[in-house]
């Protein structure tokens, strides 16, 4: 016990170190009560932080910020409605074409599997197809029950997608517009004694940022790639399957396999046991390769390299208290509480201050001029 009093003590001597720690749980409770229904706050909060690298960038070359952010925010609203009026139209009707051809594609699966006791009696029987051909319609059939609930689903929330699309770019435009009067009202809740804080805000700040842009790249990139190559293997539903990978990257690890079932399901069903399904296959391995081995570590050299169990543990916790947008912030939140756990362990160390320095000198802007 004396030990652990003793622990307690090194560690959280310093009054910035428990504000510090009081931040980190109010703000993990705060989601777990209010994230859902602030949902549109945090969208635009992710896209103006995007945004703000550009106006930043336009700032340094003369322009005017309200210019900046004006002609910025034209742009996005340029690009939601390509979106809307020219992708989504296509993916809707890809997705209900996929699904129409989905009995065809398990007939043929079902056709493929009963062949193989006959091609390869020595390594499975007819016994073993049964079972595996019951269990995928089982999963088959859940599947589809699973998306009939969300369509029904969605078509009931029409009305909140709506509010969100019109929320959502009204907050992008006042967090660009309006950034320092926002960031003047946050600081009078701050304590005045808070380096070890804006110690930790800039290094989370790099690392943030870093992520966010490193990511949408990622996204781009992957899913043009993947796009073109679908489509110059002629494979259908190129488009959704492409935008899939895309999105795949936002979880790591877990979004890649998750991706492959429906590529594999559309390659084979179009294809079968061909030379053009091992092109669709082996195209696919050597995108997820190439973005996991050269794009992730390029892209994100910059950002705190984090174990990939903790950032699956990061995955699952924060998706599970604050389901799809745990999901996606899982990494920056888990940045944030490795800054915390670093600020923590240096304080109780004495090396605060060098941390301080350090994360000052990195190039971030600093979070509070004042100071």
């Amino acid at each position: 016990m004396q030990v652990v009093k003793d622990w307690l003590s090194r560690r959280f001597s310093n009054p910035q170190v428990l504000i510090l720690v009081l931040m980190l749980a109010l703000g993990i409770i705060f989601i777990m009560l209010f994230g859902a229904p602030l949902a549109p706050f945090f969208a635009a909060l992710v896209i103006a932080y995007l945004l703000e690298g550009v106006v930043t960038r336009l700032q340094r070359l003369g322009v005017p910020r309200l210019a900046s952010v004006c002609g910025v925010f034209l742009l996005f609203i340029a690009t939601l409605f390509f979106l809307f009026l020219g992708v989504v139209p296509l993916l809707t009707s890809q997705v209900t074409q996929f699904v129409g051809q989905l009995p065809a594609y398990v007939i043929r699966f079902q056709e493929a599997m009963n062949g193989l006791p006959a091609r390869y009696p020595e390594l499975v029987n007819q016994d073993q197809i049964d079972q595996i051909l019951e269990t995928a319609g089982d999963e088959i059939g859940l599947l589809g029950q699973t998306a009939l609930t969300q369509t029904i689903a969605s078509l009931s929330g029409l009305v909140t997608w709506i509010i969100f699309l019109i929320l959502v770019p009204v907050l992008v435009f006042f967090m660009l517009k309006d950034k320092d009067r926002i960031l003047a009202w946050l600081r009078q809740f701050l304590p005045k004694d808070r380096k070890l804080t804006l110690g930790v805000w800039r290094e989370v700040d790099v690392q943030i940022g870093n992520y966010v842009r490193g990511k949408t790249i990622e996204i781009l990139l992957v899913g043009a790639v993947s796009l073109v190559s679908f489509s110059i293997l002629d494979l259908k539903y190129a488009l959704l399957l492409s935008t899939l990978v895309g999105l795949s990257v936002l979880i790591p690890y877990i979004g890649a396999a998750v991706v492959t079932l429906p590529v594999m399901i559309v390659g084979f069903g179009q294809f079968g046991w061909t030379s053009e399904f091992a092109a669709v296959f082996f195209t696919y391995m050597a995108i997820q390769i190439l973005d996991g081995n050269a794009l992730v570590p390029y892209l994100f050299s910059e950002v705190v390299n984090i174990h990939p169990v903790a950032i699956i543990v990061a995955i699952l916790f924060f998706g599970g208290i604050w389901g799809f947008w745990g999901i996606f912030f899982a990494i920056p939140l888990a940045t944030l509480c490795h800054a915390v756990i670093r600020a923590i362990r240096a304080d109780g160390e004495g090396t605060a201050g060098v941390i301080i320095d350090s994360t000052a000198s990195s190039g971030a802007p600093p979070a509070d001029p004042t100071s």
